[in-house]
């Protein structure tokens, strides 16, 4: 049971990670490979601000997610707004210049971040005394900034969620992800639902990176697993399903811990990707996603 636990917990911050990847799919097409590098921006910001400014470390949370939601924005209007203001015009030139564009963004973040603040892990204050144990039903003993760090993810994952199921703006990006040239017809300003969700995305994978940063600690290459396990769970659950991307996250957070527990810890890292071919090779289109062909 307590394995079980274990791998719910690390779900929830790998579906913080792989909605937003999830979503850039969907409304954009295009895989954005600089998702690891939010989360390490995350995972700086809570660190710098909780430690030199001494910021209550809830509040830092808040500054994180604005400070995502900036960060989203700006990389969205200034490299992938050209994917689709002339969308009729780029063809498929579109997912060449994605891949390259944010394969540049990773390495140019990765390298600044080097250059700033040197290859040295910084590692942020919990959001409760990282000595204080809790003790979950007569099972399972963590720490209680784990528990409180799953629970802010949790209720995050929970709204963000709910929001883009059900509420009007979540009805306007999923007709955007079902057909951007017929939801533009219909009057939605595609632009600015990309921008939005470029955003939300951003600032969920900060968040990520802030709630992990006492665990994992803020450096230049913290974004790189992370980013490579939401690849694998936007493959396991369909491309560009948000619904696939929750259960995908929360299926590999489970089977890697039952995996590190019965196999070996060492090899934790590499169930996701045995997943990841068996899908590939049995089920391709993942959990959620549907076979589809353009004629």
């Amino acid at each position: 049971m307590d394995v079980l636990i274990t791998g719910i917990i690390m779900g929830t911050f790998y579906a913080l990670l792989a909605l937003g990847l999830s979503l850039i799919f969907g409304c954009l097409k295009v895989v954005n490979f600089a998702h690891g590098e939010f989360f390490m921006i995350g995972a700086y910001v809570y660190a710098l601000i909780a430690l030199k400014v001494g910021m209550n470390p809830f509040l830092v949370l808040i500054w994180v997610v604005a400070f995502g939601l900036i960060i989203g924005l700006i990389v969205e209007r200034l490299l992938m707004r050209p994917l689709y203001q002339k969308y009729t015009e780029w063809g498929a030139m579109r997912d060449e210049y994605a891949i390259i564009v944010t394969f540049g963004l990773s390495l140019f973040l990765i390298n600044l971040a080097n250059q700033i603040f040197g290859p040295y892990p910084i590692s942020g204050p919990g959001l409760m005394p990282m000595k204080e144990r809790v003790l979950l039903g007569n099972i399972l003993m963590m720490s209680s900034h784990r528990l409180i760090a799953f629970c802010v993810g949790a209720g995050v994952l929970i709204v963000a969620f709910v929001l883009v199921r059900y509420s009007p703006w979540g009805k306007i990006i999923q007709a955007v992800s079902q057909n951007r040239f017929g939801a533009s017809i219909a009057g939605i300003n595609s632009t600015k639902v990309s921008s939005i969700v470029f955003a939300l995305s951003s600032a969920l994978a900060g968040l990520a990176g802030a709630l992990l940063c006492p665990i994992f600690s803020a450096e230049p290459f913290v974004g790189a697993l992370p980013a490579v396990k939401s690849f694998v769970i936007v493959v396991l659950g369909g491309m560009g399903s948000v619904p696939g991307s929750i259960l995908g996250a929360y299926l590999l957070g489970v089977l890697e811990q039952f995996g590190a527990v019965y196999i070996s810890y060492t090899y934790r890292d590499t169930f996701g990707f045995v997943i990841l071919i068996l899908f590939l090779v049995f089920r391709p289109q993942g959990l959620f996603g549907e076979k589809a062909r353009e004629v």
